[in-house]
């Protein structure tokens, strides 16, 4: 993959990506996700169109999940069909799950060893997109270049929250910031060089 701006390669990066509630949820108890869709309108806000979702979503090399998080997608690809397309799945657990697609691997070992010697070589992209657990890990370890974080105009009350695993205080750096008229508001994070984890 080239950087457009410059024409060099473009560097190896892992984004952790998640959907919040106003009250730092990431998902219900029961794991349903009507909660996504949200009746609100932000007049100022930038159009999300499916064809840009869509070319966006081509820019992801590797999709990274932990087991949960992946029984959940496969639970929910009965009704929508699998989010994550053709796009590789490495599936980060240490029990025996059912695999029925080509592109979905488990893995159980070090993360230091499954950025640096599994994803690094083979991709540009790298998307951790769930659970909690997997996303704090990859934060304590450094191994996590962006935070995504999408903030949808909704409170849930109850559920499982993104951060209530975070051992101690970590600085981010705020790189951008991104309002759309579903209400939904982006927020794009990076790592804060020298912090003290």
């Amino acid at each position: 993959m080239l950087d457009d701006s410059s024409g060099t390669p473009a560097p190896f990066t892992v984004t952790i990506h998640m959907v919040s509630s106003l009250d730092g949820f990431v998902a219900k108890k029961d794991n349903s996700v009507s909660w996504f869709e949200t009746p609100d309108y932000y007049e100022k806000g930038v159009e999300l169109t499916e064809q840009a979702t869509q070319e966006f979503l081509k820019t992801i090399d590797c999709y990274v999940m932990g087991s949960r998080t992946y029984e959940h997608a496969l639970d929910l690809s009965k009704a929508y069909g699998w989010a994550y397309g053709d796009v590789p799945t490495i599936v980060v657990t240490q029990r025996d799950l059912p695999i029925d697609r080509p592109t979905v691997e488990t893995y159980s070992g070090d993360l230091y060893n499954l950025v640096n010697q599994r994803l690094k070589p083979n991709y540009k992209t790298v998307w951790v997109v769930g659970g909690p657990a997997l996303a704090t890990a990859f934060i304590q370890l450094k191994l996590v270049d962006e935070l995504r974080l999408s903030i949808l105009p909704i409170t849930l009350g109850d559920g499982i929250r993104f951060f209530e695993q975070m051992p101690q205080e970590q600085p981010f750096h705020l790189k951008d910031v991104t309002a759309y008229k579903s209400g939904m508001v982006e927020l794009r994070y990076e790592l804060t060089p020298n912090s003290p984890l």
